[in-house]
C-alpha cells in the first residue's frame, strides 16, 4: 500500500499535491454542506471562495508587477484555499470586506514582509491573526469539525510523507499533547479530553499543512524539532501568558520568528560563467559569485531565475537544487538533467547564456558528511542524484581528507554517467572506490569497469563485506531512493544507519 502511495507521490510536485489536497478538503466540505452537517450553506461556501480567489489573484498580480519578481501561481491558490478552509463562509457586506482584506494581507505579506524575497510569516496565519484587530472577526476553523477529521488525516498524511516532515509534526504533537494534558490530574479526565484535542480542533490540519510550509519552517532537523515543540507548547489550550492565550495562527507567527532567526539568510547574485555537457541531456551550470559561499558538501539552495518570464507554468521560476561544487572551488555549479516536455523553468534554464544572472538563497540540508571522519560510508546514487556526492568527493580530494567510502552509481547506460573524472581522482588519490551499475552495458567502452543490472543485496555484500558497520547515504529520484531503501532493509540495515537526500519540491 505504501509503495503505491509513494509511486503516486513521486509523480506529483509538492505544491501541486498540497493544492489538490486543499481542493479535496474544500469539496468535501461543500458536499457535506448540502446535508446540513456543517454550519453553513453551499452557496455561502462557494461565494466566499470566489471572493478570496479573485482578490488573492488580483493582489498577487499587482505586487508581482510592483516588485518585478516571478511568482508561484500555485502558491497563491494554496493560500486562498487555506483561507477558505479557516474562515467561516460570509455573504454579508461586512463579511465580504473581511474576506477581501485578509486575501490582500496574505498575498501582500509575501512581498512586503520578506527578506531576500523570502517571506517571513505564513501568509494565511498572518492574515487571520490580523482579522480580529481590524474587523473583530475571528476564524471559525471549520475544517476542524469532527466530520472532516478522516479527510484531514488522509490528506495531511500524504503531504507530510511527500515533504518528509514527520520529525516536525511529531515534535509538535508530542509537546502539544503533553502540555494540554499536563494540568489534568484525573485519568478519567485525560481520556475524556484527548479525543477532543483532535476531533474538535484544527490541530491536525494546522500541523500537516500550515506548520510544515517549507518557506517558513527551519531547514535543519534540530531546529525543526525546536520549532515544532515551541508552536505545540504555545498552542496548547491550557497554556496562557498572563491573561493572553495563543490562537493557532498567533502561535505559528511566533514560531515563524524563531524559524527566521535560526535559518540561514544567504542570498547570492550569480552570473553564468559556462554551461558544460556532462552526460546525455545533462549539463553543469557553472556560476561565478561576488562573495564565497560557506556551505557543507551535500547542501542545497533555492535557485531563482531573475527577470520576468513571459511564459511560465504554475510552478513558477524557483527550484531547489543540490550544490554540485565543493566549498573548495571558487565557482558554484548545479547539475541538471533535462527530459522531454520540460517545465517553463527548465526551458528558461536551457536558454541561459554566458553572463545571464540568477539568484540563489535559502541554504539548507542535512545530507552532509558525518563529523566522525573514521565512520565507514556507502554512497548509493541514481542518475542526477550523483550531484551531492560529486560535491563531497571533490571536497575530500581538495582537502586530502581520507575517508573509508564505497560508492555505487546506478544509471541506464554509459552515456548517463557524469563526473567520472572526479571519481577517478577519488580512486587514485584517496582509494575511494566507485562501482558503476548500468541497466544497459552494450555501448560501454572496453576499458570501463561496470556491473550490469541493478544494485542488489548480493552486489553490496560482495563489494562491501563490512556493510553492517557502515552508514548508507542515498540520493536520486524518489522512486530510486525507495528502491534502495528496500534493498538495505533486506540487508538488515537499521533506519538509523540510512541517510536520504531530500529537499522541498523534489520532483
Amino acid at each position: 500500500m505504501l509503495r503505491r502511495i509513494d509511486d503516486f507521490l513521486n509523480k506529483i510536485t509538492m505544491y501541486r499535491l498540497v493544492l489538490y489536497c486543499l481542493v479535496l478538503l474544500w469539496l468535501t466540505g461543500l458536499f457535506l454542506s448540502f446535508f446540513n452537517t456543517l454550519p453553513f450553506s453551499p452557496v455561502s461556501l462557494i461565494i466566499s471562495l470566489l471572493v478570496i480567489l479573485v482578490f488573492s489573484i488580483a493582489t498577487n498580480k499587482i505586487f508581482e508587477r510592483i516588485f518585478n519578481v516571478p511568482s508561484n501561481t500555485e502558491s497563491t491558490y494554496i493560500t486562498s484555499f487555506i483561507l477558505a478552509l479557516i474562515t467561516g463562509p460570509e455573504i454579508s457586506a461586512k463579511g465580504f470586506l473581511f474576506l477581501i482584506l485578509i486575501s490582500a494581507i496574505a498575498i501582500a505579506s509575501k512581498y512586503i514582509l520578506a527578506v531576500n524575497k523570502k517571506h517571513i510569516f505564513n501568509p494565511a496565519a498572518l492574515a487571520i491573526a490580523a482579522g480580529p484587530f481590524l474587523f473583530h472577526y475571528y476564524p471559525s476553523w471549520w475544517v476542524g469539525d469532527p466530520i472532516m477529521m478522516a479527510f484531514v488525516l488522509i490528506t495531511g498524511f500524504l503531504i507530510v510523507r511527500k515533504i518528509q516532515r514527520f520529525d516536525l509534526v511529531a515534535s509538535f504533537l508530542i509537546v502539544f499533547i503533553a502540555t494540554s494534558l499536563g494540568a489534568i490530574t484525573s485519568l478519567q479526565n485525560v481520556f475524556a479530553l484527548l479525543p477532543n484535542l483532535f476531533a474538535y480542533s484544527p490541530v491536525l490540519f494546522f500541523a500537516a499543512i500550515m506548520l510544515t510550509e517549507p518557506a517558513t519552517a527551519p531547514p535543519s532537523r534540530i531546529h525543526r524539532f525546536a520549532y515544532g515543540a515551541l508552536v505545540g507548547f504555545l498552542i496548547a489550550p491550557f497554556f496562557t501568558l498572563g491573561n493572553f492565550s495563543f490562537s493557532p495562527e498567533m502561535a505559528l507567527l511566533v514560531g515563524n520568528i524563531f524559524s527566521y532567526i535560526v535559518s540561514p539568510k544567504v542570498k547570492l547574485r550569480l552570473m553564468l560563467k559556462e554551461k558544460l555537457k556532462i552526460a546525455v541531456n545533462t549539463y553543469d551550470f557553472v556560476f561565478s559569485t561576488e562573495k564565497r559561499l560557506k556551505f557543507l558538501p551535500g547542501q542545497y539552495l533555492e535557485w531563482t531565475l531573475t527577470g520576468r518570464q513571459k511564459k511560465q507554468d504554475s510552478r513558477g521560476m524557483r527550484r531547489y537544487f543540490t550544490i554540485a561544487s565543493s566549498p573548495t572551488e571558487n565557482n558554484l555549479r548545479i547539475g541538471i538533467k533535462f527530459y522531454q516536455n520540460p517545465s517553463s523553468y527548465k526551458k528558461a534554464l536551457q536558454d541561459l547564456k554566458q553572463g545571464d544572472l540568477m539568484v540563489a538563497s535559502q541554504l539548507a540540508g542535512d545530507f552532509t558528511l558525518p563529523k566522525d571522519k573514521n565512520k565507514k560510508l556507502v554512497f548509493l546514487a541514481g542518475g542526477i542524484g550523483i550531484t551531492p556526492f560529486r560535491s563531497m568527493l571533490k571536497y575530500l580530494i581538495d582537502s586530502n581528507e581520507n575517508r573509508n567510502i564505497v560508492m555505487f552509481y546506478a544509471n541506464g547506460n554509459y552515456s548517463d554517467v557524469a563526473y567520472r573524472n572526479i571519481f577517478d581522482q577519488a580512486q587514485e588519490k584517496l582509494g575511494i572506490k566507485t562501482v558503476y551499475v548500468l541497466a544497459d552495458i552494450q555501448k560501454c567502452p572496453s576499458e570501463f569497469d561496470c556491473q550490469k543490472g541493478l544494485v542488489t543485496v548480493e552486489m553490496i555484500k560482495k563489494t562491501v563485506p563490512d556493510f553492517k558497520e557502515r552508514l548508507f547515504y542515498i540520493s536520486g529520484p524518489r522512486a530510486m531512493i525507495v528502491s534502495f531503501e528496500k534493498t538495505l532493509k533486506e540487508l538488515g540495515i537499521p533506519k538509523s544507519h540510512i541517510k536520504t537526500d531530500f529537499f522541498p519540491g523534489y520532483a
